[in-house]
């Protein structure tokens, strides 16, 4: 389970809350200590499920699963590295043609990722309002 902070910004009708999620870089925002990289903060608007009746303006923790972002990195990262390897070992004996073999099978090998892309939006992950933040 995946947990973050979130600030809820309206109350819906069916047990349901829009709550802002700052989405902030690998650094995590304290540009300070390491004299700032000048990355931009995301804030992404999300529905979740509303468990313990938060109120608009609330600080809270909301929950989901990781397996989305687990999976999503997978995809995005290893299997493109991996299929490039993989081809690049398998086509040495080609010569020159290794590394245009393996160029395509690294093309190829984010083709799964884009559809994954396309299956999440069309079926986003749930949240869930699990806790206030204190």
């Amino acid at each position: 389970m995946m947990q973050q902070k979130a600030t809820v910004d309206r109350i819906l009708t069916d047990g349901k809350a829009e709550v802002l999620v700052v989405r902030e870089s690998a650094c995590s925002g304290d540009c300070h200590k390491c004299s700032g990289c000048g990355s931009v903060k995301q804030t992404l608007r999300v529905t979740a499920q509303n468990l313990i009746s938060a109120q608009r303006g609330d600080i809270v923790y909301i929950r989901s699963e990781s397996a989305v972002v687990l999976k999503a990195a997978a995809l995005v990262y290893l299997l493109p590295i991996v299929a490039f390897l993989a081809a690049y070992l398998a086509a040495m004996p080609l010569g020159v043609w290794a590394a245009v073999i393996a160029c395509s099978a690294f093309v190829l090998g984010m083709l799964p990722a884009f559809a994954y892309n396309r299956r999440i939006k069309n079926r986003p992950p749930t949240y869930s309002i699990v806790g206030y933040v204190r």
